[in-house]
């Protein structure tokens, strides 16, 4: 990492807790380079993050942030983007965050289309609290709490947000790491709640409960299922089986809801 990057880094909390291999570090940088290629003022920014692997991120980047409680990242963001409209807010969120505890904060944020920048870590696993499966877990993975496989069908964080009104949603993984900085300046740039999903690796719980091999292998796994829109398109269901779909999910023009708030008390 480049020097100048470096001073987004609260460097006397490094290095920090993730395992060797998880994709949350790799989205982190992606993170920073976002908010340095915007030239954003890091007195105007705010990072908020829960509970969880990527609940401990916001510990690790030198902005204004807040460190909240499981599932309630949003429902603080909220609160501050309301007190304080010019304010720059990123909230940085795991799976099971977003769309488990988190999830009705989820629907509702992009329902209001307030102005605030979510990364969702997606690994499809609690990571931290002992590897038990999450809302994304893909049917027929195993966690700790699948030992015969998940029977459930995961949800779909980034088409819940889309159609539940957001203004920027998109979907990439580590393996799309540039893509990733690229949503991320594009969200902020269109007014409204942003979303970026990033499917995330877990080596030392997801990765192998599922025998899928080394942190490389596994993305190297992530490229080998993600399919393009634009290909996706021409694919049945059952082609698309096991697979995501990546890049630009929605992309509209909507009120936005702070500014809406204070357009009434005036």
């Amino acid at each position: 990492m480049r020097a100048s990057l470096k001073s987004y880094f609260r460097t006397g909390k490094l290095p920090h807790f993730l395992c060797p291999g998880c994709g949350h570090g790799a989205i982190m940088g992606a993170l920073v380079r976002a908010i340095d290629q915007l030239g954003l003022d890091r007195n105007n920014v705010v990072v908020i993050s829960g509970i969880g692997c990527a609940g401990r991120s916001s510990s690790f980047m030198d902005f204004n942030t807040l460190h909240t409680t499981h599932g309630r990242a949003l429902a603080f963001a909220t609160g501050l983007k309301l007190a304080n409209p010019d304010l720059d807010i990123f909230v940085f969120m795991g799976d099971g965050d977003s769309s488990a505890i988190g999830g009705n904060h989820l629907i509702h944020a992009a329902r209001r289309n307030i102005d605030l920048n979510a990364i969702v870590a997606n690994n499809s696993i609690y990571g931290m609290t002992g590897g038990q499966y999450s809302p994304t877990t893909p049917e027929g993975m195993f966690s700790t709490t699948a030992p015969y496989g998940n029977i459930e069908p995961p949800m779909d964080i980034a088409g819940v947000t889309a159609a539940a009104g957001a203004s920027y949603v998109a979907r990439w993984s580590v393996f799309h790491i540039k893509q990733v900085i690229k949503s991320i300046v594009e969200g902020y740039n269109n007014k409204g709640f942003s979303l970026i999903e990033v499917i995330s690796q877990c080596p030392t719980y997801f990765g192998r409960k599922n025998r899928l091999g080394s942190p490389s292998r596994m993305i190297q796994w992530q490229k080998e299922r993600s399919v393009t829109l634009s290909k996706a398109r021409e694919m049945n269901e059952e082609e698309l089986k096991d697979k995501f779909v990546v890049g630009v999910i929605a992309r509209r023009e909507r009120e936005e809801f702070s500014k809406k708030i204070y357009s009434l008390m005036r």
